[in-house]
């Protein structure tokens, strides 16, 4: 039986630094590449995954903050709902803008940076227009850890990572780690470390 891989291609892939292009065809292959992802995203313990850290430089993210309990509520197209109800989340072709000027400070992670932790300063609500997977458009207003998560995400699409927001001194600091990743070789399979654990 094939072995299960879960590569997530780390700092350094030049498929990090690439400007995705937009989604036009919506097919089988974009469900397919989708759910692997999310299975990938599941396996590596993450809330959040990109499509170029799989490879892939298309506008595609997934999203399941796994947050089951939580109370928190979202708009979507207009409709309050709670949290759990819209996830996991698929995002084609996502755009975001503020929904006010509130920002906040939090650490952040990475899995495309194993280990680097870094506070990174964003907006606290936003208003998210994106396509599912059938092609079909939604407007998602949302806040806090999601809204953090849709900005990280959203910022790989723009072959932007979360250490481009840190300050010099703090990218200093993490300077050995980060040329320890570039040496390791571009990706880094999460099924092998969860098989060791």
């Amino acid at each position: 039986m094939k072995k299960e891989t879960c590569l997530i291609y780390t700092y350094g892939a030049p498929v990090l630094r690439q400007k995705a292009k937009s989604v036009t065809v919506f097919d089988e292959d974009l469900k397919k590449l989708a759910k692997k992802m999310l299975r990938d995203m599941y396996t590596a313990q993450g809330i959040g995954l990109a499509a170029p850290q799989s490879g892939e430089a298309i506008q595609l993210v997934v999203i399941d903050l796994q947050q089951k309990e939580s109370e928190e509520q979202v708009f979507l197209d207009g409709r309050s709902l709670p949290i759990a109800l819209v996830q996991p989340l698929f995002l084609v072709n996502p755009t975001w803008r503020p929904a006010h000027d509130l920002k906040v400070e939090k650490e952040e992670g990475c899995l495309s940076l194993p280990d680097v932790r870094g506070n990174v300063k964003r907006f606290f609500e936003i208003i998210l227009d994106y396509c599912d997977l059938d092609g079909n458009t939604h407007r998602l207003q949302c806040r806090d850890l999601l809204a953090r998560c849709i900005q990280h995400e959203c910022d790989h699409l723009d072959g932007i990572l979360f250490i481009d927001h840190l300050s010099k001194k703090e990218r200093n600091e993490q300077r050995e780690l980060l040329d320890e990743i570039k040496a390791f070789g571009g990706t880094f399979d999460y099924a092998e470390e969860a098989e060791e654990a």
